[in-house]
């Protein structure tokens, strides 16, 4: 449930999001739609509820903050998220929003009784077909609890299987404990390519290069620059979503030219960018 906004930085709007209660799952009605156009840099405060939701972007960019990682979500990927799980929405540019929420109780067709629950235990970054698209959009999304009819319970049934065979994604970035770094790493998710220097990124958070390093791998695991290369192939697919030249993704996430992008690409990935947004 929606808990007390926490401040937060100048020029952005916290919002408490729509009743969910009001778009309820039941065993009767187990995949709920609910649709919200939101401005860009407006953020629905921390919350969570007992069923599993997908969040997906008809249009626009939304950044999910759900447990320990952040996701950035186009319009090409949705984000499964099991129940239980406080999750933010930040809105990245102008969004249509639109959420399904599962019961426990539903079912994939013809996958021998298997749930999305079963696959997918924790946060999953799927791929959205187009004709997942398309059934989300003609699914009901009013509020209330009237019953299912056969039209809604044939789209849901079919909702479910598509995601069932939606590939799954390797997009999730793991946010640190720590204070200090979780501003630190919450400011590289804002504006990646303000700083490309984990010297210039310490002074911003007022601590030496050697305090950052070090929280990095305590808290994460993993370096500062490895960790700044996955926010910056996140933000690329964002931007790749908007069919944006390759020479603009780049200039935009701070490299000076294509092929310096898709050197950090195949360095990172093993793989060029074309194949990887694809």
């Amino acid at each position: 449930m929606p808990k007390t906004p926490r401040p937060r930085r100048a020029g952005r709007t916290s919002v408490l999001p729509i009743d969910p209660v009001a778009y309820a799952p039941t065993p009767a009605r187990p995949l709920r739609a609910k649709l919200r156009r939101l401005a860009a840099d407006t953020q629905v405060i921390p919350h969570s509820h007992p069923w599993a939701q997908v969040a997906m972007s008809a249009t626009g960019v939304i950044r999910m903050q759900a447990g320990r990682s952040t996701y950035l979500v186009p319009p090409t990927r949705a984000l499964w998220i099991p129940p239980g799980i406080e999750h933010v929405v930040t809105v990245v540019e102008d969004a249509e929003i639109r959420t399904l929420y599962v019961h426990p109780s539903a079912r994939f067709l013809g996958a021998d009784g298997e749930t999305p629950f079963q696959r997918w235990p924790e946060c999953r970054v799927l791929e959205v077909s187009p004709l997942l698209r398309e059934l989300v959009a003609h699914l009901d999304n009013e509020p209330g609890g009237k019953a299912a009819g056969e039209r809604e319970a044939c789209l849901a049934a079919l909702i479910l299987d598509e995601l069932r065979r939606a590939a799954p994604v390797k997009l999730g970035i793991e946010l640190p404990a720590d204070k200090r770094l979780r501003q630190l790493c919450e400011a590289v998710l804002d504006a990646p390519a303000r700083w490309s220097t984990l010297e210039q990124w310490s002074r911003e958070a007022g601590a030496s290069p050697r305090t950052v390093a070090r929280l990095f791998r305590s808290e994460l695991g993993t370096s500062f620059v490895q960790w700044r290369q996955q926010v910056l192939l996140s933000h690329a697919v964002a931007l790749a979503a908007r069919k944006l030249p390759m020479a603009t993704i780049a200039a935009e996430l701070g490299y000076a030219s294509a092929s310096a992008f898709t050197a950090m690409v195949r360095r990172t990935l093993g793989a060029p960018p074309t194949q990887f947004f694809a």
